[in-house]
């Protein structure tokens, strides 16, 4: 329908909202705005056919009444027909009350036909204002959710939390855009405004949306992003961005920060990157960076993506803490999810893989499609001293002090021979080859190139859980 005589004065609108979200003159609405708090319709995101909706905030608070939740089952079914993404806008006060069990029911219908839908076409939810209730539920069930300063996501509001559990908090301190993207791990991006609320969601969507085909790759010189001491911890992130063509979208970038998940272009062609952060907690796995891997990858698995993984990872993070918060059921949550996984994955090990860690990070025997490694790395059950200091404690008891370092690095030396290392990787066909730097992109490009081909052609394996 025309959208001449819609008035866009106030930017809450859903008319308004959903116009700056599309390219421009591109939005088509279902159905005329109404009574009913809710708006839907389909249009352009860089070229590419999205369909999305938006709750009316002008409208009892932008509460999700019958009909309402009808208009958001019905844009999210369209999306699934038309094999394109489908953008929720969200800012609402949850069920509507006058409405009863009814207005339930509607909310309830959304959420079975979002998890219908799950795995399908991707699902993206940008939180603008207050998302309360079962629109809380609503973007916590797809793919990706974004932020604006604006945004509250939670359960119950602060009132219904003091009378019932006397605890004094803010709207912001429940469930504000920080708590959620640096705690709860509810929020992917949290946008210090709207305007970069929107472009981070049109950029996302235009990447899930258009994935592309690998083209020409340009070397680029990555061994220059690591420190020369291979002690000495850094960030990941800038060797994810040289290995990626220009714009790197890093999902959970304040959440589990010991592992990197990222959204970008290798050739042109969309892939998801996974990689170790020594810079945080040494590069450990934990609970949490295991979680936020786990569900990453299946996503990437749902939608064709094919994954790049980075490893530079000592092993699993130990203590009582990590015992008590389920390392052992989550970490089990991205063996699940590699070994699963059937698009194209390549792993490239930069300094070591150590232990169940090297397994985790989608090793050979969990089904990568190829495994990289550079000169120096090193794979092994743990690290040469570590292990030489278990193995020969005994004869480096009696030695004296002051010949103790000489000694360790003389076992050292040996037991990396004995063990075989990168050499003997390769031999038994766990790494399939020895990579330089330099040479890392054009490798890891023309291996996902060989295996996209072959790749599945229905990508609706498996949804996307929550995890």
């Amino acid at each position: 329908m025309s959208l001449s005589t819609i008035d866009r004065t106030d930017s809450r609108t859903p008319v308004s909202r959903l116009s700056r979200f599309f390219d421009p003159d591109t939005l088509s609405l279902f159905a005329s705005a109404d009574g009913s708090g809710v708006v839907a319709g389909q249009g352009l995101v860089d070229g590419n056919e999205v369909v999305a909706f938006a709750t009316d905030p002008t409208v009892q608070g932008g509460a999700m009444g019958r009909d309402g939740c009808a208009r958001i089952v019905h844009a999210i079914e369209s999306a699934v027909r038309m094999s394109c993404p489908v953008i929720g806008i969200w800012h609402s006060g949850g069920a509507r009350l006058q409405e009863g069990v009814a207005s339930l029911d509607g909310v309830g219908r959304v959420f079975a036909a979002t998890v219908r839908a799950s795995g399908r076409v991707p699902q993206i939810s940008l939180v603008l204002g207050a998302a309360a209730g079962g629109a809380a539920y609503g973007p916590a069930l797809t793919d990706l959710v974004i932020t604006g300063p604006d945004a509250k996501v939670f359960v119950t509001g602060p009132d219904v939390v003091r009378s019932v559990t006397g605890e004094e908090c803010t709207a912001d301190s429940l469930g504000g855009p920080e708590v959620h993207s640096t705690r709860s791990g509810v929020v992917h991006l949290a946008c210090d405004t709207d305007d970069a609320a929107f472009d981070r969601t049109r950029a996302i969507t235009a990447l899930l949306a258009d994935q592309g085909s690998i083209g020409h790759v340009a070397e680029r010189e990555l061994g220059d992003l690591l420190p020369e001491n291979p002690r000495r911890a850094y960030d990941v992130r800038p060797l994810v961005a040289g290995l990626l063509d220009d714009e790197v979208v890093e999902l959970h970038p304040k959440w589990a920060r010991n592992i990197v998940t990222a959204l970008g272009r290798l050739g042109g062609r969309t892939v998801g990157v996974v990689a170790n952060n020594p810079l945080r907690r040494g590069g450990c796995l934990d609970a949490l960076s295991a979680e936020k891997a786990s569900r990453f990858v299946r996503m990437c698995d749902s939608f064709g993506i094919p994954l790049v993984v980075l490893v530079d990872v000592p092993g699993y993070l130990p203590g009582v803490g990590q015992e008590w918060e389920g390392v052992v059921r989550r970490g089990a949550k991205l063996l699940y999810a590699f070994s699963e996984c059937t698009v194209p994955r390549v792993t490239v090990v930069t300094r070591k893989a150590y232990g169940g860690a090297y397994i985790a990070m989608n090793a050979r025997c969990l089904g990568a499609t190829a495994v990289y490694a550079w000169p120096t790395a090193q794979l092994a059950v743990m690290g040469a001293e570590a292990a030489v200091g278990i193995l020969h404690r005994r004869q480096l008891a009696e030695v004296p002090a002051q010949r103790r370092p000489d000694v360790m690095a003389e076992l050292a030396e040996e037991h990396v021979r004995t063990v075989g290392g990168i050499d003997r990787a390769v031999e038994l066909g766990v790494v399939d080859a020895v990579v330089t730097p330099a040479t890392t992109r054009g490798a890891v490009a023309a291996a996902l190139a060989d295996a996209v081909a072959a790749a599945r052609v229905d990508k609706n394996v498996h949804g996307n859980i929550p995890l």
